[in-house]
This record gives structure tokens, C-alpha cells and sequence, in this order.
């Protein structure tokens, strides 16, 4: 006599393999228009007229990404230099300079990524602009990780994390809780920093991962049907 396979647990393992991944394909469509949402009130945001740095809410949600505008001097001897930066594949930093403002504030100005070999040491001293002249910047308004780090070692302005305590200190001075991410100005040549630009709006990665999950859950019902049918089909052709 053929020993039958029982059906039951082989066609329960497989509605609820097919029900997981379509709830995480759910989740996803989801996240994807959480995701268009953000970016909407977000282009909302820089697309405004740039405000003073000084001007924003104290809520760093509020201020976040918002367009600003700050005149000062840039005070090179504080400047910080954040390790671990890439550019077209390319290793460098990110030049992290207090500006001073009239009223004597610091903000820390984002000028830009540079190209050091290995991804935390520059010559400070030849990527410095306006050097104690004015200047306008424009950009917008960015937030620190709030995460403590130290600098990479004493007596060297690196740091690998955006901590706003620990750029305080080797700036010697009390900070905004903002950051300017530099985005254009009127300077130009070999020595001027790339600028970063804006924050790319996209939809990320959550439509294809649906389209995975969904996938995953369609394969395991029709592959799932079809053993159930073989099998059936063997147990009428043994009787």
C-alpha cells in the first residue's frame, strides 16, 4: 500500500508564508508613501525664501531641512573635519568651519567634501575661502546625530560621528543646534570645496522590495497549488 502525504500542514505552512510576505510587501507600499509625503513637505521646505539661521524654531524637527542664510566670518582655527566621507567613489572629509555672525553666534557651515587619501587628513590650510573677509552663505538648515563620540585623537580636529558636544568642544565655544549644509555661492577655483547640494527626493528602495515580498507570497501560493495537485493526481491514479 502507497503511504498518503497528509495535505493539511504542507497547505497551512504555505497560506502562512504567503500571508507574511504579503503583509511585508503591505508594509512596504506603506513606508513608500510615508516616504512621498516626507519628500513632498520637504521640497515644500526648499522651495521657501531662505530665512537667518537665528531665526528658526528651537524644535530642530521644525527647522530641519529649511532653507537659511548666514553672513559672518569664518573662523578657520575652530574648523572640524569629518572623516569618512566619499565622492564618486573618491575618499575625503567634510569641512565642518564655525562662521561667526554679527552678533557673535557660531554656526557651523558644511563647506563641502575634499579629497584626502586616507579619508580623514587634509592641509586645512589650503581649502580656506574668504579668508577673513565676509561671507554670505547659503544652504539649508541640517541637524546633528546627538549620539557623544570622540575625536579620532587629542589634538586633531577629526571626528567620525556628528555630535554637536564633541564639535563644541574642539570649537572651543557653544554652538547653534543647527548646521548649515553649504549649497552656493559666488566663490569658485581648485580650492573651493564640492558642495554637497541638496537632499536627493526620491522614492528609495520600498517599491522594489513590495514587488519582492509580493513575489515571494504569488511563488509560494502557485508552487504550493501545483504539489497539491501532483499530489492528488497521484493518489486517484494509485486507487
Amino acid at each position: 500500500m502507497t503511504t498518503r502525504k497528509p495535505l493539511l500542514i504542507p497547505i497551512m505552512l504555505t497560506l502562512a508564508f504567503a500571508g507574511v510576505c504579503g503583509r511585508l510587501g503591505v508594509w512596504q507600499l506603506r513606508r513608500l508613501e510615508e516616504r512621498r509625503s516626507w519628500n513632498s513637505h520637504l521640497d515644500q521646505r526648499l522651495a521657501a525664501a531662505p530665512s537667518a539661521v537665528t531665526l528658526l524654531p528651537p524644535d530642530t524637527s521644525s527647522g530641519h531641512y529649511r532653507r537659511v542664510i548666514a553672513r559672518g566670518t569664518y573662523d578657520y582655527a575652530g574648523q572640524v573635519s569629518l572623516a569618512g566621507r566619499s565622492s564618486l567613489g573618491s575618499p575625503g572629509v567634510h569641512l565642518f568651519t564655525p562662521l561667526r555672525l554679527a552678533d557673535g553666534a557660531l554656526v557651523i557651515v558644511n563647506r563641502g567634501w575634499v579629497y584626502a587619501p586616507d579619508a580623514m587628513t587634509v592641509d586645512a590650510a589650503r581649502w580656506r575661502e574668504h579668508d577673513g573677509d565676509p561671507v554670505t552663505v547659503l544652504g539649508y538648515a541640517d541637524t546633528w546625530t546627538g549620539r557623544e563620540t570622540a575625536p579620532v585623537s587629542n589634538g586633531r580636529h577629526i571626528v567620525r560621528e556628528l555630535d554637536s558636544a564633541a564639535v563644541a568642544r574642539l570649537v572651543g565655544a557653544p554652538i547653534l543646534p543647527y548646521y548649515i549644509v553649504q549649497t552656493s555661492d559666488s566663490a569658485s577655483g581648485p580650492d573651493r570645496p564640492v558642495r554637497l547640494g541638496e537632499p536627493v527626493l526620491d522614492d528609495g528602495s520600498h517599491r522594489s522590495y513590495a514587488i519582492q515580498w509580493f513575489s515571494f507570497a504569488l511563488i509560494a501560493v502557485v508552487g504550493g497549488a501545483l504539489l497539491v495537485r501532483e499530489e492528488l493526481v497521484r493518489r486517484r491514479a494509485s486507487a
